[in-house]
C-alpha cells in the first residue's frame, strides 16, 4: 500500500506510519457518501488518504452550514475530541471528492499519543488549523454579505480541487452556506453578469485561474 501521504506527515517516524496502517482499516467512498453522521457513536478516527471530506453542522430546522474541509493527510479534530471523551458526534462528515480513508480505532489514538510525540504534534496542528477555520466561519457569518461568502466558498473549492471548474448544484452551495437555494441562484446569476464566473448545468467555471 502506498504510504506517501502519511510519510509526508510523519517524516521523522516511519514506525508510526507503519503502526497507523497496521492498526487501521482502509475503505474507499464515493462523492456524497456520509462517513459520520450527527449523534453517531465515534469508534474510530478517519484519516484521509485520497480525496476530500466536508464537515457540516445541521440545525434543528434542517439548515446546514459548512464548517471545514478535510483533505489528504488530514483528519477530523471533532472526531478526535468526541472519540477520546466517548461522546456522540456533533457534526456530519460527507465525501466531497471520491476518497480513500484510513480509520484508526479510538483506543489506538490515545495509545499513540503516549508513545509518539509526532502523533500528538499532528493532533495539535490539526486543532490549530480547524480553530482558525471556524473563526473565519464565525467572522464571515457575522460581518460578510452572502455574495462575498459565496464567492469565497467557490474560490476555496477551486483551490482545494486545483481546478477552476467546480461541479456542484445551487442546492449544495446553499446548504454549505446555511442559506436558501433561491438566494444562491440569484447571487450566482449576478456574479455571472459581472464576469466573475460562467454557469452551466451543475457546474461553475470561475473566470479567474486558481
Amino acid at each position: 500500500m502506498e504510504h506517501s501521504v502519511l510519510n509526508s506527515e510523519f517524516t521523522s517516524s516511519p514506525e508510526l506510519v507503519e503502526k497507523l496502517y497496521a492498526n487501521g482499516i482502509t475503505r474507499t467512498y464515493s462523492e456524497g457518501d456520509v462517513i459520520l453522521d450527527e449523534n453517531a457513536s465515534i469508534r474510530s478516527i478517519p484519516i484521509v488518504m485520497k480525496g476530500m471530506i466536508k464537515v457540516i453542522r445541521t440545525e434543528e430546522d434542517g439548515r446546514e452550514i459548512l464548517l471545514y474541509y478535510i483533505k489528504a493527510g488530514e483528519s477530523c479534530i471533532m472526531s478526535f475530541l468526541g472519540g477520546m471523551h466517548n461522546e456522540k458526534s456533533v457534526v456530519k462528515a460527507e465525501v466531497e471528492e471520491d476518497a480513500e480513508i484510513l480509520f484508526l480505532p479510538v483506543d489506538k489514538v490515545s495509545l499513540f499519543i503516549k508513545e509518539y510525540p509526532e502523533w500528538l504534534d499532528y493532533i495539535f496542528r490539526l486543532y490549530h488549523k480547524r480553530f482558525e477555520e471556524l473563526l473565519d466561519i464565525i467572522n464571515a457569518i457575522a460581518f460578510k454579505k452572502v455574495d462575498e461568502r459565496l464567492l469565497n466558498l467557490l474560490y476555496k473549492k477551486s483551490k482545494l480541487l486545483q481546478s477552476d471548474l467546480i461541479i456542484t448544484t445551487h442546492e449544495q452551495l446553499a446548504n454549505e452556506l446555511g442559506t436558501a437555494r433561491v438566494v444562491v441562484s440569484r447571487l450566482l446569476k449576478q456574479l455571472e453578469e459581472s464576469g466573475k464566473l460562467k454557469l452551466g448545468r451543475n457546474k461553475i467555471h470561475l473566470s479567474e485561474p486558481v
